[in-house]
């Protein structure tokens, strides 16, 4: 092994601890968001995603790391559900940070409930769209999906929030 190849796997690697350590709080909190709080299962996910995007670091098929990584976790999150039995339920504890982010603690309750009582794709796409501001395209890209089934599943998502959230917190629930 000549000099060289070592230097380049501490750059490939030193590269991907940097783009690690910036990405992995933002991941993080949008797995808490896919997850319902569950922390665990989110911690887990944000491992799985970064472990799949070391492998791909540096090939010409990830131009857009972060962009990538959204859809890796995505995958991952969907995936986990699609194993998972239907009537399993985590007991889901909030993130630390969400206690002492700005805004009513009521309202936030009540959005982490309606979005847990989502179907795992709707909650993706309701977390991609309107918490990750992404676009039709850029969610459809991140699931695998047409942006057809993106804003089908948009609308319906949104229509069931309100329903859920109903009188009390409606204005919150994007229109």
């Amino acid at each position: 092994m000549g000099a060289e190849s070592k230097a380049g796997r501490a750059r490939h690697a030193d590269g991907f601890r940097e783009f690690a350590a910036g990405r992995a709080g933002r991941l993080f909190r949008s797995a808490c968001l896919l997850t319902s709080g569950d922390i665990h299962l989110a911690e887990d996910l944000v491992q799985e995603t970064l472990g799949r995007m070391y492998t791909v670091w540096g090939t010409s098929r990830v131009e857009n790391p972060a962009a990538y990584a959204q859809a890796v976790l995505v995958r991952c999150f969907l995936t986990h559900r699609r194993r998972r039995s239907a009537t399993e339920r985590p007991l889901g504890e909030l993130p630390e940070g969400a206690a002492r982010s700005e805004g009513d603690a009521d309202l936030r309750l009540a959005l982490l409930d309606a979005l847990a009582r989502l179907a795992p794709k709707d909650r993706a796409v309701v977390v991609l769209r309107y918490w990750e501001d992404r676009s039709i395209e850029e969610t459809a890209e991140a699931m695998s999906v047409s942006a057809a089934a993106v804003r089908t599943r948009s609308v319906r998502a949104l229509a069931k929030l309100r329903q859920q959230l109903g009188g009390t917190y409606i204005e919150f629930a994007p229109s």
